[in-house]
C-alpha cells in the first residue's frame, strides 16, 4: 500500500499541475496522500519532515532566487537585454536569424539573467528576424529554448542558473564542476540544436513555406502571457522570476551601448570564477563547523557563496552604470525581489513534497531499484534525476528531490569507489535538464505563449533541441567520465 500511495500522490500531484493549480497547495497535500497511505504521522510530516525540508530549501537558495530575479529585472529596465538582442540582429542580420536568437539568449542566460526576462525580450527580435528571413515562426520557441534552457542552464561551466547552483551543497562542489565534460556537453547540445532547426528551416522554405500570419502575440507578447494565470502557476515552479512582474515597473526609453550592457554579464562570469579558484579556497573558515554556524564547511557552502557574490557584483556595477536611465528604480528593486518570492516557494513545495515521500518505508524500494540500474552509480543517477525533473515538469524540483533523498548515498557510494563528485554533479545536473521540457513544463507553456505559437505545430522542434540534443550530451558525458572520470 505504501508503494501505492506514493505513485497515487506522484499522480494527483501532476494532474493537478498540469490542471493549473497551484503548487503551493497541491504539494503538501500530495504528500498528506502518500503518508496517509503508509499510514504515518500527518501533521508530524506536514510541520516536521515537509516544512522542515522546504525551510531548508528555502534558507539555501533563497539568496540565489532573490539576486537572479532583482538581476534579470535591472538588465530588463535598463534596456541592457534589448541592447544586447538589437546587437545581434544588426550584427548577423536575417541571413543567420536562428543562430542571431540562440546566441543572444545564451549570452542573457549564461551572464545570469533569468530564463523568463529572456523570453520576453528575445521573442519580439525573433518576430522580426524570423520575419525578415521567410522562417516559420513555429521555430522560433525551439530557437529561444535552445539558447537559454539547455546548454547555458545545466552544462556550460559555471553557470549562474539556480539548477547548477543546488548539487553544490550535497556535493560540495563549485559551479565549474567537470569543466571539460560541461564544454564537451554544450558543444554538442549546441550544434545537434542549430543542425536540427537549420534543417527544418531550408526544408520550410523550399516546400514554400513563409513566416506565417501574424498573430496577437507579436503585438503584446508580454502583457499577454504575463497576465495568463495558467502560465504563471507553472512557469513558477520551473524558473526563478515570476512572470506576473514583467511589466510591474518601466524600462528606459534608450538603449545603453553594448559595452555597457554587456559589462554586467561579463562581472557575474568573472567574479564567480575568482571566488571559486582564487579567494574561497585562500579562505579560512575553520569556524563554520561550529554549531553557531550550522557545523558546516566551507565546501558545503562555497558554491552558492561565489554566485551569490558574482550577482550581488554585477548588480552594483548595472545600477552604477545605467542608474539615470532608469525610470524608477525603487520600482524597478521591487518588481524584481517580488519575482523570486512564488518560485523559490513553488520549488520549495515540490522539494517538501520530495521529503515526505523519502522519508516514508516503502521509499526504500524506489531507492534499491534506482541505485540498482544497470551501468553504475552515473547512470542510475541520470535516470533518477530525469524521471523526477520530468514529473514534476521541473529541472530544480526534481534535481532537489533526487539529492534529497539520495545524495548522501551517492557520496557514499562516491568514497567507496573513488568517483569525483564534480562528475555527479555535471551528470545530475545535465539529466535534470532534459526531460524537463515536457508538454506541462512551466518555460516551455510560456514560452510557447509569449511567442504566439501553440505545442502543435511548435513542440516537436522544442523536444529535438531541448531534450534529444540534451540525451545526447548526457550519454556522453556519462560514457567520458566513466571511462576517464572528471576533467
Amino acid at each position: 500500500m505504501g508503494l501505492f500511495g506514493i505513485l497515487a500522490a506522484l499522480g494527483l500531484l501532476i494532474f493537478l499541475a498540469y490542471r493549473g493549480w497551484s503548487i503551493l497547495i497541491i504539494a503538501p497535500v500530495a504528500a498528506m496522500v502518500a503518508a496517509a497511505f503508509s499510514a504515518q504521522p500527518l501533521l508530524a510530516h506536514l510541520t516536521q519532515t515537509f516544512m522542515g525540508s522546504a525551510a531548508q530549501f528555502v534558507m539555501q537558495f533563497f539568496p540565489i532566487f532573490l539576486l537572479g530575479a532583482l538581476f534579470g529585472k535591472l538588465m530588463e529596465d535598463s534596456g541592457s537585454v534589448a541592447s544586447i538582442a538589437d546587437y545581434m540582429t544588426k550584427t548577423l542580420g536575417p541571413q543567420r536569424a536562428i543562430l542571431a536568437v540562440v546566441l543572444a539568449g545564451a549570452l542573457v542566460t549564461y551572464g545570469g539573467v533569468s530564463l523568463f526576462v529572456a523570453f520576453f525580450v528575445l521573442a519580439p527580435m525573433a518576430h522580426a528576424l524570423f520575419k525578415a528571413a521567410g522562417i516559420p515562426k513555429r521555430l522560433m520557441p525551439a530557437a529561444i529554448a535552445l539558447g537559454t534552457s539547455t546548454f547555458t542552464m545545466s552544462a556550460l561551466p559555471g553557470t549562474p542558473a539556480i539548477q547548477n547552483a543546488i548539487p553544490m551543497p550535497f556535493f560540495g562542489t563549485t559551479p565549474f564542476a567537470a569543466p571539460g565534460l560541461g564544454i564537451i556537453a554544450s558543444a554538442i547540445m549546441f550544434g545537434f540544436g542549430m543542425w536540427w532547426l537549420t534543417r527544418r528551416a531550408k526544408s520550410a522554405q523550399l516546400a514554400g513555406e513563409g513566416y506565417g500570419a501574424p498573430s496577437i502575440a507579436e503585438e503584446a507578447p508580454p502583457v499577454a502571457a504575463a497576465e495568463d494565470k495558467l502560465v504563471r502557476e507553472r512557469a513558477t515552479t520551473s524558473g526563478s522570476f515570476d512572470p506576473a512582474e514583467i511589466r510591474k515597473s518601466e524600462e528606459r526609453p534608450g538603449l545603453p551601448p553594448i559595452a555597457i550592457a554587456v559589462l554586467p554579464l561579463a562581472v557575474v562570469i568573472i567574479v564567480n570564477l575568482l571566488m571559486s579558484f582564487v579567494v574561497l579556497p585562500r579562505m579560512d573558515a575553520s569556524y563554520l563547523a561550529q554549531p553557531e554556524w550550522g557545523s558546516t564547511s566551507l565546501a558545503a557552502v562555497g558554491g552558492v557563496w561565489a554566485v551569490i557574490t558574482a550577482l550581488v557584483a554585477a548588480i552594483v556595477v548595472l545600477v552604477a552604470l545605467n542608474f539615470p536611465g532608469v525610470p524608477s528604480l525603487r520600482e524597478t528593486f521591487g518588481a524584481g525581489c517580488n519575482a523570486s518570492a512564488l518560485p523559490v516557494l513553488s520549488v520549495a513545495s515540490l522539494v517538501g513534497f520530495g521529503s515526505v515521500v523519502a522519508a516514508l518505508p516503502a521509499f526504500a524500494a524506489v531507492r534499491d531499484w534506482v541505485l540498482s540500474i544497470e551501468g553504475g552509480p552515473l547512470v542510475s543517477l541520470a535516470v533518477a534525476t530525469n524521471i523526477l525533473a520530468s514529473l514534476t515538469g521541473s529541472a530544480s524540483g526534481g534535481l532537489t528531490i533526487a539529492l534529497d533523498a539520495l545524495g548522501d548515498t551517492y557520496m557514499k557510494l562516491a568514497a567507496e569507489t573513488g568517483l569525483n563528485p564534480e562528475l555527479m554533479h555535471r551528470v545530475a545536473v545535465i539529466g535534470a535538464g532534459t526531460l524537463d521540457s515536457l508538454p506541462h513544463n512551466g518555460a516551455v507553456v510560456t514560452l510557447l505563449a509569449v511567442c504566439g505559437c501553440v505545442h502543435k505545430e511548435s513542440y516537436l522542434d522544442i523536444v529535438m533541441a531541448a531534450i534529444v540534443g540534451a540525451l545526447l550530451a548526457l550519454v556522453a558525458v556519462v560514457g567520458l567520465g566513466s571511462a576517464f572520470g572528471s576533467f
